[in-house]
């Protein structure tokens, strides 16, 4: 008797493609969401604030610019928590700066969907499964010039959707750990500007992240691409006093996987009319989808929409439907005397391509050697599976607590 898996992967990508058309999925989806109360206090970017703990999963080149020595932090998100109760996001990130030019770091991340119950043909329990991903990276950054940083990282990805447990996904093909290995190249852009009132800093930056190749649940047959993406972003920290500084942040981001429905790739079969398919989009093969190679997908993705008509009759050609791939963030962060922070940000995606649209509030402080930061998502949007959660990021300044340990003998 063939044994099904009813799993909560099935429940974590739906929310990810909620409302979607022509949706973007991807293999270890959990890599997409931001791991730390930092960036999610200001809309979920990283990529161009201030350099923190966390720079790891938003732009390792930003570790060379930290004014600490060393840190550790971990961060801790629960995930649908309107729905369930033991599906969550753990991060463990830290770094270690070896001159003023160069760090290395490195993270681990870890999401748990829960229990799951596994069910045979005739919808009998016969086991339980705790599903889970992780993904283990470390990363080198180093200064380039006095006011810019690059940086590589290298991560492995790992995926087991059943938990060792013998059963079968939808098409009736058993179901193996995936894994692969991936690579971040990013670079980070800090220039101090001087002011009457103090020093402010305008910075950029950019992050490739994720490629790498492909993750297969069955040995093979079908490949799944890994949620590459490509991060752009601006901020701008203006200070009014010695002790009051006010930053404002931009950001975009776009991932670099081909849709579903795609009009390009010459291993996939178009050959049914797209007028037998909702939405005027054309037939989809998924075994030709599979076998386009990860850096096809990467260029594909900048020019693969077929456009589409929606159910009120309203046409987006094909560049509209590009543009709506990309989220927009933006955030702003007060801080006081670089010992308390205040923040908020929101985040846009389009209404066909997943409407995840959210508002966030953020705080944090920071003492001599411990900070905490802590995030609340409110959506505006029914699409988000992080509305009314709450994030929370304690790090430690590993040279500050060596210090203070000497000083104290």
């Amino acid at each position: 008797m063939k044994k099904m898996l009813i799993s909560a992967v099935a429940l974590f990508t739906a929310t990810l493609s909620l409302m979607a058309t022509n949706p973007v999925v991807t293999a270890m989806p959990s890599l997409s969401i931001a791991p730390d109360a930092h960036a999610a206090g200001m809309g979920d970017i990283g990529v161009a604030t201030t350099p923190d703990m966390n720079s790891q999963h938003w732009n390792a080149a930003k570790y060379a610019f930290m004014d600490e020595r060393g840190g550790i932090c971990a961060s801790y998100t629960p995930w649908l928590r309107q729905l369930v109760s033991d599906i969550d996001l753990a991060y463990l990130t830290g770094f270690y700066k070896f001159d003023d030019l160069q760090a290395i770091a490195a993270s681990f991340t870890y999401f748990s969907m829960g229990e799951v119950k596994l069910t045979d043909d005739a919808g009998q329990f016969f086991a339980e499964a705790a599903p889970n991903e992780w993904a283990l990276d470390v990363s080198y950054s180093r200064k380039l010039h006095e006011y810019v940083s690059m940086a590589a990282t290298l991560r492995f990805m790992y995926s087991d959707l059943n938990n060792g447990t013998n059963s079968y996904g939808a098409d009736g093909k058993e179901l193996f750990p995936a894994w692969t290995m991936a690579a971040d190249i990013s670079l980070f852009y800090r220039q101090p500007i001087e002011l009457p009132m103090g020093t402010s800093h305008f910075a950029l930056g950019f992050n490739l992240s994720n490629l790498g190749g492909k993750m297969s649940y069955d040995k093979g047959d079908t490949q799944n691409f890994i949620p590459a993406n490509l991060r752009l972003g601006v901020s701008y920290e203006l200070p009014f006093d010695n002790y009051n500084r006010l930053q404002f942040s931009v950001e975009c981001d776009k991932t670099l996987v081909p849709t579903t429905y795609s009009k390009f790739g010459n291993q996939i079969d178009y050959t049914k009319s797209s007028a037998e398919y909702p939405n005027g989009l054309p037939y989809f093969d998924v075994y030709g989808y599979s076998k386009l190679s990860s850096p096809n997908g990467w260029w594909q993705s900048f020019c693969d929409a077929p456009g589409y008509t929606t159910d009120e009759g309203k046409v987006y050609s094909a560049t509209s439907e590009e543009f709506q791939e990309v989220r927009w963030g933006m955030g702003l962060e007060y801080s006081y005397n670089r010992q308390f922070f205040a923040r908020v940000g929101y985040s846009h995606e389009n209404y066909y391509k997943g409407n995840r649209r959210y508002v966030t509030l953020g705080a944090g402080f920071k003492l001599s050697i411990v900070r905490l930061d802590v995030a609340y998502c409110i959506a505006t949007a029914a699409s988000n599976p992080l509305d009314q959660t709450m994030r929370f990021t304690l790090g430690f300044d590993l040279a500050g607590i060596k210090d203070l340990v000497n000083n104290n003998k």
